[in-house]
């Protein structure tokens, strides 16, 4: 993007034509960022709950009180008092997660630590951490060289991308077809990358007996080379052996896919030499996502695919010592996944993080450890969160709770304290979590473009305060107080960001390297990037692969659970259909629908559905012709969909581009008056997260996701026309 300041004051946002990879691209929720630095319903100055509800107060009163009544919850029930959420925007800054982490470990060893990973990305990682055992080795599909792309679960020509960092996204995969390749999108709905490209349709939560399915037949059809796929890993006499009963005739009432078809996909795999499948959110939040993310890269390695050019590789900072340190993170995170269980439910730490879906258990249960404090930093829960109304009513029973965020949400309605932060153009930035998953190397750094608005500070700084005022309460925290002390205004994880640049690919080795990349360097002399080669560079895995030996491993027994789990599932016959969601352009999860950039057109067409191609907002269902037809649906109706854990009611499009027997709906709305989004309010929409349980039953065993999709729901006709309350 390039902006424009005016009397210090952010005026406009366009996009970069210079840029090397976006080439004048971008998404429009990007050009509208205007309306949220600019909002004058942000939140400016640190709000404290009076009797009148929310009144400003200043800095140092704020984190004083919130410091000591930190400090006698700490004191009085110890460490697992107090817990932690942070929303999908914490990635997007590597101050705020370099903050996060040592302040709340900082604290005990029992603190809880949630995040919108478990509804989002922590499946991902735990594979990477079975299979190479280190959770941060996440392969993606190397788009510039592949000539056969299996997308399932995703939908980048609306989302742009996510494990997968690629600037124009659509047009690198119309390369591949201008260059003679296939891009097949495996999806219950003919999304609006399906409808660019080829369409697989498939049954909710059938992409892990596909995957089992396309494995059964490259092993029976004698398609993978055993010799190659042994020198890299162990256990594929197991793996061959749990896939076996797995035929695509015996998955065909799961997956809807008939039986040639796979088993065509499965040759096109292992005769194509450069393919890659890949897997996104669809398949992060069903009913086994740990299992579809393992066995998404076990296709990729036995089909010959893993680690090759134009097949799924890993791309990485390039930096020296990248295994040892590799290895030592993949270590603490593997001793801390077995040995760490969470109070209820006895979930496993993932990334040192617990399921978000037991947040509201773990406050309103009694007993040690019950938390007693909260902080919720760029996060939404009660509108992420499945079951919001069980995670609201669990808010009120808290003694300290703490927002971090630029709006009065559902969320940061119940705080105590809410304390205005900094966006992403009032600080300094260098996208370290998204160096992973870049498809061609490029580095890019940010200084801040407008100093804080109002009185609003980065999460950091923020953080550094509280750590100042409670270094008594903790070992690690003395520690980090006093490093503070010693750096004085230099304090920040700026120099270990610039550390990371200087050592990785393209930099300057401290001076070893002439002209080579620094922190300063790039904001400096290339505002616009630097693309440091055309492609990942390959082979990277014996790099990254922490198990002794170098060898990836296969065995695992929670996967054999899983695919045990799965032969043996059946769904209940009084909810007959299935839920999945969909995204919206103009829709950024809970936290753009104040933009009017955004949501003026909305506003303009009345939220009125529009069928097939329809991105209806606030939102709307969307459901097969044939299905509404058997129930008495036409186009508009308010529709009631109730599941076991509750209902929503909603306006309902049609189309005949989706599977039977599913229903769609977008994510994110649900906006009840609370704070002062007024726009956001406005538009309302439904909280479609009162379908999902956060029953301990229903939350994945292996990652602790939340079950978002193939939801079991009944739906039901209420009345013609437009309820007024949908």
């Amino acid at each position: 993007m390039v902006a424009t300041v005016t009397d210090g004051r952010l005026t406009e946002l366009r996009p970069d034509r210079e840029h090397p990879l976006s080439a004048g691209f971008a998404c429009p929720k990007g050009i509208a960022f205007t309306d949220i630095v600019n909002d004058p319903d942000r939140v400016l100055t640190p709000l404290r709950r009076g009797p009148g509800g929310f009144e400003p107060v200043d800095w140092d009163t704020a984190l004083d009180d919130i410091a000591a009544r930190l400090a006698a919850i700490h004191r009085r029930h110890g460490s697992g008092a107090i817990g932690w959420y942070f929303g999908n925007p914490a990635a997007f800054s590597y101050a705020h997660l370099m903050a996060v982490f040592p302040f709340v470990k900082g604290l005990g060893r029992r603190t809880h630590l949630f995040s919108s990973s478990s509804q989002d990305t922590s499946n991902r990682l735990l594979a990477s951490q079975l299979l190479y055992g280190a959770p941060l080795a996440v392969p993606i599909p190397d788009l510039s060289r592949t000539d056969l792309l299996v997308m399932m679960g995703s939908n980048p020509v609306v989302s742009h991308g996510s494990f997968l960092t690629a600037p124009r996204i659509k047009d690198r995969m119309s390369d591949i077809v201008r260059r003679g390749g296939r891009v097949l999108v495996v999806d219950p709905r003919r999304t609006e990358t399906a409808a660019a490209f080829e369409w697989q349709p498939i049954a909710p939560d059938g992409d892990a007996y596909l995957l089992l399915s396309l494995l059964q037949v490259l092993f029976d059809e004698h398609l993978v080379d055993e010799a190659a796929v042994a020198s890299r890993a162990d256990g594929l006499d197991w793996l061959r052996g749990q896939c076996a009963g797995f035929t695509p005739e015996a998955t065909a009432a799961r997956t809807g896919i008939d039986p040639p078809a796979v088993r065509a996909l499965a040759r096109e795999l292992a005769g194509t030499p450069r393919a890659a499948v890949y897997g996104r959110f669809g398949t992060c939040v069903g009913r086994h996502p740990t299992l579809t993310a393992y066995l998404i890269d076990v296709v990729n390695l036995v089909s010959g695919h893993l680690d090759e050019p134009g097949g799924s590789v890993f791309a990485t900072m390039g930096a020296p010592g990248q295994r040892l340190s590799m290895a030592l993170m993949g270590a603490v995170l593997r001793r801390s996944y077995r040995r760490r269980r969470s109070r209820i439910g006895g979930f496993r730490q993932v990334v040192g993080a617990e399921p978000a879906a037991i947040m509201a258990k773990e406050i309103a249960t009694e007993g040690r450890d019950r938390i007693r404090a909260l902080f919720v930093s760029a996060g939404n829960p009660v509108l992420s969160v499945p079951n919001g109304d069980e995670l609201e009513a669990a808010l009120a029973g808290l003694e300290l709770m703490v927002g971090l965020d630029l709006y009065v949400t559902e969320t940061t309605a119940h705080c105590d304290y809410l304390l205005p932060v900094t966006t992403m153009y009032e600080r300094d930035d260098f996208a370290v979590v998204f160096q992973n998953f870049q498809t061609t190397p490029f580095r890019q750094a940010t200084e801040a473009v407008v100093a804080p608005y109002g009185q609003c500070r980065s999460e950091w700084d923020i953080i550094a305060g509280l750590t100042g005022r409670l270094w008594r309460r903790a070992p690690v925290l003395a520690v980090l107080a006093g490093a503070r002390r010693l750096a004085g205004r230099r304090w920040s994880p700026r120099p270990l960001v610039n550390a990371m640049i200087r050592t990785g690919q393209g930099g300057d080795r401290f001076g070893l390297r002439r002209g080579g990349l620094t922190f300063d360097r790039l904001t400096r002399e290339h505002p616009h990037g630097v693309v440091l080669d055309d492609h990942v560079r390959t082979p990277m895995l014996r790099s990254l692969v922490t198990y002794r030996g170098r060898r990836i491993r296969l065995e695992h027994h929670d996967i054999g659970a899983e695919i045990a789990a799965a032969a043996g599932h059946r769904d209940p016959p009084e909810f007959p259909m299935r839920l999945i969601g969909m995204r919206q352009v103009r829709s950024e999860n809970s936290w753009m629908h104040n933009s009017a950039a955004l949501m003026g057109p909305v506003l303009r067409r009345g939220g009125a559905a529009q069928g097939a191609r329809m991105q209806t907002a606030p939102q709307g269902a969307l459901m097969h012709t044939a299905d509404a037809a058997e129930l008495g649906i036409v186009e508009g109706d308010a529709v009631r969909i109730s599941s076991a854990t509750g209902s929503i009611e909603i306006p309902v499009g049609l189309t005949d581009e989706m599977v039977r027997g599913v229903v769609a709906v977008a994510h994110g709305w649900g906006h009840r008056g609370s704070g002062g989004w007024r726009l956001a309010n406005r538009l309302g929409g439904v909280n479609v997260n009162r379908l999902n349980s956060t029953e301990l039953a229903d939350i994945e065993p292996l990652a602790g996701m939340s079950r978002l999709s193939g939801v079991a729901v009944r739906v039901e006709r209420i009345d013609a026309g437009l309820a007024p309350d949908c």
